[in-house]
């Protein structure tokens, strides 16, 4: 990819995903207010798409030459919606939710570049099953503390990888961005992330 983008979102696992792809990109976070979007229990994905939108128009507004890409990630279980956790309490809240059953974690990405007129905006799913997890397993799982600042409480990347029995799906959309999607976004531009590779 010739040109350098920004990635709206201060996450160390989307940095590190994009890094891992050769991207040559600032981080430019996002300062938005995401009360504006309504939860959506009948459609999440839109929900997720509509946060990802709101990032990208931010950051875009201020840097309208440049690609800007931007994420959200929530973790859905029974319409419900798992964001990041206010304290230990709730995280364990989260967990103790999770455990023995099959959440989703859904993420919206959005491409924008305000002054050709870019936007496009899609999603990734991915099935979770969590292994049933005793009280001992979740309260050293939250000695951790990595469940700061993810959605769902767990990173997978880490040791939240001991609390998953399985996944179906695309694993770097539960670390937060799905490079293959965006990948598939980027190639729709006549784009892609293996062009200085050539």
């Amino acid at each position: 990819m010739k040109e350098h983008l920004i990635l709206a979102s201060e996450s160390p696992r989307r940095k590190e995903l994009l890094e891992s792809v050769g991207c040559r990109f600032d981080v430019i976070p996002s300062d938005t207010d995401e009360s504006k979007v309504r939860w959506d229990r009948e459609n999440p994905a839109n929900y997720a798409m509509e946060l990802a939108l709101l990032k990208a128009e931010h950051v875009a507004g201020l840097h309208p030459d440049r690609f800007v890409i931007a994420a959200d990630t929530i973790v859905v279980l029974d319409r419900m919606i798992y964001g990041k956790p206010k304290n230990r309490g709730h995280a364990r809240e989260m967990l103790k939710s999770l455990s023995g059953k099959c959440h989703k974690v859904i993420t919206g990405v959005c491409i924008m570049k305000k002054d050709e007129n870019i936007q496009l905006v899609d999603h990734r799913c991915t099935d979770v099953w969590f292994d049933r997890l005793s009280d001992k397993k979740i309260e050293s799982y939250l000695d951790t503390e990595e469940y700061k600042d993810k959605a769902g409480a767990y990173g997978i990347q880490d040791k939240g990888a001991l609390l998953v029995k399985r996944i179906e799906g695309c694993f770097f959309n539960v670390m937060g961005l799905p490079v293959n999607l965006l990948e598939e976004m980027f190639n729709k531009l006549g784009r892609s992330f293996l062009d200085d590779a050539k």
